[in-house]
């Protein structure tokens, strides 16, 4: 029998970019929170530790005023540190019996599945809050990433338990597909922050997700 999908993992998921600036930051962020985000994940490649450090405990702050649960990419003693709502691990990035046993029971852990509907079954017995597959369309910020298809999401919807992100590439014009295939949750980067009006773009993705 199907579990009941989370609720908090669902609708626009929005994964900040990659910013020095963390008063800039913190103004894009609470433009996509205005506009109707439902999750927030801190991804931060070029800044050091110190500044990524900085930067979290801001957003922290900025998705509790929001009661928006904020997710760390990557590093499981980040998210430690600034008492996040949990984290987000790719293949790369250690064990989730070891990041469960650092976050204990209560925080989400979300894992990268890629193309491989093995790796998403695999998470789900091992105890993920949600699981991600892609890239769908061609990234801006990961132009080489496998692809994966929606046939693929549509299996996965028929046999996963847990909510299912789509990441990569995701615009307006080719959403629709991915919640019509089965998504919960759609992850946003360039499409989102790139947008002139960050606040207006959110309400739309948001709009397309409200049922």
């Amino acid at each position: 029998m199907k579990l009941s999908r989370n609720d908090r993992i669902s609708g626009l998921y929005a994964v900040t970019p990659d910013e020095t600036d963390t008063e800039e930051l913190l103004r894009k962020v609470r433009l996509a929170l205005v506009g109707g985000t439902r999750l927030l994940q801190y991804r931060n490649k070029i800044a050091n530790r110190g500044a990524r450090l900085e930067q979290a405990r801001a957003l922290r702050d900025l998705t509790c005023e929001f009661e928006v649960p904020l997710i760390i990419n990557d590093d499981v003693l980040l998210a430690l540190d600034t008492d996040a709502d949990g984290v987000h691990l790719g293949s790369s990035d250690g064990s989730l019996a070891d990041a469960r046993k650092v976050l204990g029971s209560s925080k989400i852990i979300g894992m990268s599945c890629y193309n491989r509907m093995e790796l998403a079954h695999d998470a789900v017995k091992r105890g993920a809050d949600y699981v991600a597959f892609g890239s769908f369309f061609v990234s801006k910020v990961k132009p080489g990433a496998v692809t994966a298809t929606t046939g693929m999401l549509r299996q996965a919807h028929g046999e996963i338990s847990v909510p299912i992100v789509a990441i990569g590439g995701i615009t307006l014009h080719n959403a629709p597909e991915l919640l019509e295939a089965g998504a919960d949750a759609l992850a946003v980067i360039s499409a989102l922050f790139g947008a002139r009006d960050i606040q207006r773009e959110a309400r739309r993705f948001a709009d397309l997700m409200t049922p």
